[in-house]
Protein backbone atom coordinates (compact mmCIF):
# COMPACT_ATOMS: atom_id res chain seq x y z
CA UNK A 1 0.00 0.00 0.00
CA UNK A 2 1.46 3.47 -1.07
CA UNK A 3 2.45 5.91 1.41
CA UNK A 4 -0.44 8.54 0.52
CA UNK A 5 -3.58 5.95 0.91
CA UNK A 6 -2.66 5.78 4.77
CA UNK A 7 -4.01 9.75 4.49
CA UNK A 8 -7.53 8.01 4.01
CA UNK A 9 -7.21 5.53 7.01
CA UNK A 10 -9.58 6.92 9.80
CA UNK A 11 -7.89 8.10 12.86
CA UNK A 12 -9.11 7.48 16.44
CA UNK A 13 -8.43 8.60 20.17
CA UNK A 14 -5.95 5.73 20.72
CA UNK A 15 -3.71 6.81 17.64
CA UNK A 16 -1.74 9.36 19.60
CA UNK A 17 1.05 9.57 17.45
CA UNK A 18 -1.08 9.84 13.96
CA UNK A 19 -2.72 12.87 15.79
CA UNK A 20 0.73 14.24 16.44
CA UNK A 21 1.89 13.99 13.13
CA UNK A 22 -1.36 15.49 11.46
CA UNK A 23 -0.85 18.35 14.06
CA UNK A 24 2.72 18.89 13.61
CA UNK A 25 1.77 18.89 9.25
CA UNK A 26 -0.92 21.63 9.66
CA UNK A 27 1.21 23.60 12.11
CA UNK A 28 4.98 23.12 11.73
CA UNK A 29 7.47 24.99 13.28
CA UNK A 30 4.46 27.52 15.07
CA UNK A 31 4.87 25.80 18.21
CA UNK A 32 7.71 25.03 19.80
CA UNK A 33 8.50 22.00 22.59
CA UNK A 34 7.27 24.89 25.56
CA UNK A 35 4.88 26.11 23.49
CA UNK A 36 3.21 22.85 22.27
CA UNK A 37 3.06 21.83 26.47
CA UNK A 38 1.38 25.27 27.05
CA UNK A 39 -1.50 24.56 24.59
CA UNK A 40 -5.18 24.49 26.70
CA UNK A 41 -6.06 21.07 26.12
CA UNK A 42 -9.77 22.94 25.13
CA UNK A 43 -7.79 24.30 21.32
CA UNK A 44 -5.84 20.85 20.94
CA UNK A 45 -9.43 19.23 21.43
CA UNK A 46 -10.68 21.50 18.79
CA UNK A 47 -7.55 20.91 16.60
CA UNK A 48 -7.87 17.20 16.83
CA UNK A 49 -11.43 17.44 15.72
CA UNK A 50 -10.26 19.08 12.72
CA UNK A 51 -8.20 16.77 11.52
CA UNK A 52 -9.92 14.93 8.29
CA UNK A 53 -10.33 10.93 8.91
CA UNK A 54 -10.62 11.66 12.64
CA UNK A 55 -13.34 9.37 13.51
CA UNK A 56 -12.97 10.06 17.35
CA UNK A 57 -15.94 11.93 19.33
CA UNK A 58 -15.06 14.92 21.84
CA UNK A 59 -17.16 13.09 24.57
CA UNK A 60 -14.61 10.03 24.70
CA UNK A 61 -11.47 12.28 24.71
CA UNK A 62 -9.95 12.21 28.34
CA UNK A 63 -6.99 14.30 30.08
CA UNK A 64 -4.78 10.92 29.58
CA UNK A 65 -5.26 10.87 25.81
CA UNK A 66 -4.40 14.84 25.39
CA UNK A 67 -1.08 14.40 27.13
CA UNK A 68 -0.07 11.76 25.32
CA UNK A 69 -1.10 13.59 22.25
CA UNK A 70 1.06 16.65 23.47
CA UNK A 71 4.19 14.43 24.24
CA UNK A 72 4.28 12.82 20.96
CA UNK A 73 3.97 16.25 19.12
CA UNK A 74 7.07 17.31 21.01
CA UNK A 75 9.00 14.44 20.08
CA UNK A 76 7.71 15.16 16.16
CA UNK A 77 8.54 18.58 16.42
CA UNK A 78 12.15 17.27 17.98
CA UNK A 79 12.38 14.88 15.11
CA UNK A 80 11.96 17.49 12.40
CA UNK A 81 14.89 20.07 13.85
Amino acid sequence: MPFEEFDDMPITWSDHEDIAIKLYERFGDDFSESRIYRIRFTELLTWILEIPHFEGKKEESNEGHLEQIQAKWVYEWRDNQ
